[in-house]
């Protein structure tokens, strides 16, 4: 289960969430498809599954899974099924975190939320390449890697690589600053579906305390 105070991580773990899903050929390389995926891709939804580790062989290993939807730009839903129900949405102008279990909501400007980190570049308002070194990290596991270090060492994190099969994103590791990992799985990928407008609208549930920041 993730608080408020993780929601910055993981709008920084969807950095290249949209960057992840866009089909090619097999043949391109990663950054070739992350490229490509600016160019195509203006939505997308589909499945995840999310571990995070502490740093140590001893940390406990947090899990949770759901569904995810964004449209370019700056609008993106990421909501958590299981364990604890969570919800993480922006409208293009704020990003809110709702937490069923507290009946909070977390309320933040989405251009502050995001900032430079790489969750600029899934909303449309970043040039990955001008905040990050971005390289190719070769072949295994069947997979294609994207590797992006944050090129500011005030980034909170230390690297995300990101795992590609056959065009499509299929695994993405984020790495922070604390030396925890955070692993996601993707599965059911849709790209450029109908998305309904009130996908990305956010209303607050009766009764629930609302903090904004």
């Amino acid at each position: 289960m993730f608080r408020s105070s993780a929601v910055s991580r993981i709008t920084r773990a969807l950095l290249l969430l949209a960057a992840c899903l866009t089909a090619l050929p097999a043949s391109a390389g990663a950054i070739d498809q992350w490229r490509e995926f600016s160019r195509l891709t203006k939505a997308a939804r589909g499945q995840f599954t999310q571990q995070t580790a502490g740093a140590g062989a001893s940390a406990k290993v947090e899990s949770s899974s759901g569904t995810f939807a964004f449209q370019r730009p700056g609008k993106f839903r990421w909501q958590v099924a299981r364990p604890f129900e969570q919800l993480m949405v922006a409208d293009g102008e704020s990003l809110h975190f709702f937490d069923k279990d507290l009946n909070q909501v977390t309320v933040r400007s989405l251009k502050e939320s995001v900032g430079s980190s790489p969750a600029a570049i899934l909303f449309g308002t970043g040039d990955l390449e001008k905040d990050f070194e971005v390289r190719d990290a070769g072949s295994r596991d069947g997979l294609d890697w994207l590797e992006a270090t944050p090129k500011s060492k005030d980034a909170g994190f230390e690297s995300i690589v990101v795992g590609w099969r056959g065009g499509l994103p299929a695994a993405m590791q984020v790495r922070d600053a604390f030396g925890r990992t955070t692993d996601f799985r993707f599965e059911s990928i849709e790209r450029n579906p109908a998305l309904a407008a009130d996908v990305f609208r956010f209303v607050v549930p009766p009764g629930a305390d609302v903090i904004r920041q």
